[in-house]
């Protein structure tokens, strides 16, 4: 599958709002999310609706995480208008719990053709197979990485 990172490339070092995706392992968050109703996944699955935010505003007390109602502020996403990329996602646990300025909303999400803002996205077909073919009873992983650097994992 062929994947599109951040603008900026990966970084060892990720702060808010530098384009680059996060180097390291990760988990996947229990919960996927999409503007779309749920494709099969085996997670928990919250179709989203008017009014729910990736707080992505550090100085919030909910910062790097799933917010339902008022604009939480800062550069927070409004999940329900991001479209195509939030058909369906999934939450990388990049940051979590959250250090503020360290970096949020890393997602697995759908690609629209172009560098993501830090997240790893991929093609409808590609992600929607990804997506059902996750098992949380197998806590699987991510690994971000350039090829060079994999064998640090």
């Amino acid at each position: 599958m062929t994947a599109r990172i951040g603008g900026n490339g990966f970084s060892g070092d990720k702060h808010e709002g530098d384009k680059t995706t996060p180097t390291g392992v990760y988990a996947f968050d229990a919960t996927m999310y999409g503007i779309a109703a749920n494709p099969g996944v085996r997670y928990a699955y919250h179709r989203v609706v008017q009014d729910d935010w990736w707080d992505e505003n550090s100085s919030s007390p909910g910062y790097n995480t799933f917010h339902h109602g008022a604009n939480p502020g800062g550069p927070s996403e409004p999940l329900w208008q991001i479209s195509p990329q939030y058909t369906y996602f999934a939450v990388i646990r990049y940051n979590m719990p959250a250090t503020p300025g360290r970096g949020s909303g890393i997602f697995l999400h759908q690609s629209n053709g172009n560098s993501t803002l830090g997240c790893v996205s991929l093609p409808q077909s590609d992600l929607v197979a990804l997506l059902r073919w996750l098992d949380p009873a197998a806590n699987p992983r991510i690994v971000l990485s350039p090829t060079g650097q994999l064998s640090r994992y």
